[in-house]
């Protein structure tokens, strides 16, 4: 009778075992069991798919000798606490973007190529309440993580829309006007050299007339396009309105900003739009204003670069001419 019970609990224990094996198995989430020394007890097949490493072959070793990518270190510092203080810890994949580096689940429609990872790090205490083995959960986040970039990436492209003109690729009115009145303010403080360059294109009006306004476009887009070439990348540059446009010029004087509105005239002198088998030719003419404390507000800076716009026309246009 004694042995009938001893054999019939050992088959019970082993039901038990393959149960509890078989339910590891079905879960689609990773589990890796390992002790203080990292050695591996427990590892299901959502962690054999993904690594092709089976159960059977780690089991008994170091989970750092199959999981090079693994920083030992970092992984070491983040389970002492649940090691010594029976207390769970989470890494989520905003964080740490994966802790196995698995391919991507589905690679044929996913656009990364690896598995974002959520990590949760359980204790498991012994009888005698010593937690001498943790649990290792792995959650595929993949999904989640491509979707929350997607938006944050057309987030990106609306902001960029919002600032851009559509036609110039240059700054729209609104955000150059915001840069503007930052710098303005700064400028207040600092009393750096610093002139706003304003500008626009002579008889455009008979561009459209003529030509049409496809090719009116055409010349603002070239013009836009001569104005990056000839600034620096810390210029903001803008797209006023119409055939108008707006250069602030960081760190610049006076001089210096003339020099950089001839350039401009300069090249768009020489510069032939082509339209439709056709070349049209044009000219613009340009104000300058270097900021002075007798401007208390920013549309009296940029009144007075207007002002030297006028001047620069009524004097027969194709000039640059600096503020009084």
């Amino acid at each position: 009778m004694a042995a009938t019970a001893s054999s019939s609990s050992a088959l019970t224990s082993s039901s038990a075992h393959n149960w509890q094996d078989a339910l590891l198995d079905s879960i689609e989430v990773g589990i890796v069991v390992v002790d203080a020394d990292f050695t591996v007890h427990q590892f299901n097949q959502f962690m054999e798919n993904h690594s092709s490493v089976s159960a059977s072959e780690i089991k008994g070793k170091s989970l750092f000798a199959y999981f090079k990518e693994i920083d030992r270190k970092w992984l070491i510092n983040k389970c002492q606490p649940v090691f010594s203080m029976n207390t769970p810890v989470f890494v989520i994949w905003e964080q740490r973007q994966y802790l196995f580096k698995f391919g991507t689940s589905r690679p044929i429609t996913s656009s990364s190529d690896h598995m974002y990872q959520n990590i949760t790090i359980l204790p498991i205490a012994s009888a005698n309440g010593q937690v001498d083995r943790i649990c290792i959960l792995v959650y595929d986040m993949t999904d989640q993580a491509m979707s929350k970039e997607r938006v944050e990436k057309l987030n990106e492209e609306l902001k960029v829309i919002s600032r851009v003109d559509g036609l110039t690729g240059l700054f729209n009115r609104r955000y150059w006007q915001e840069r503007f009145e930052r710098e303005f303010k700064l400028t207040y403080r600092n009393k750096k050299p610093i002139s706003v360059l304003m500008l626009d294109i002579d008889h455009f009006k008979k561009v459209n007339d003529t030509h049409g306004h496809q090719a009116g476009d055409r010349v603002i887009q070239s013009l836009a396009m001569l104005i990056r070439k000839a600034t620096r990348e810390t210029d903001i540059s803008g797209r006023y309105g119409g055939e108008e446009f707006v250069v602030l010029l960081p760190d610049t004087n006076t001089e210096t900003a003339r020099v950089v509105g001839e350039r401009i005239r300069l090249v768009a002198e020489r510069y032939a739009v082509k339209h439709e088998h056709i070349e049209i030719n044009f000219t613009i003419s340009a104000g300058i204003a270097e900021f002075n404390s007798s401007y208390t507000r920013p549309l009296m800076w940029l009144e007075a670069a207007d002002q030297a716009l006028y001047k620069a026309k009524e004097s027969g246009r194709n000039k640059v001419v600096l503020a009084e």
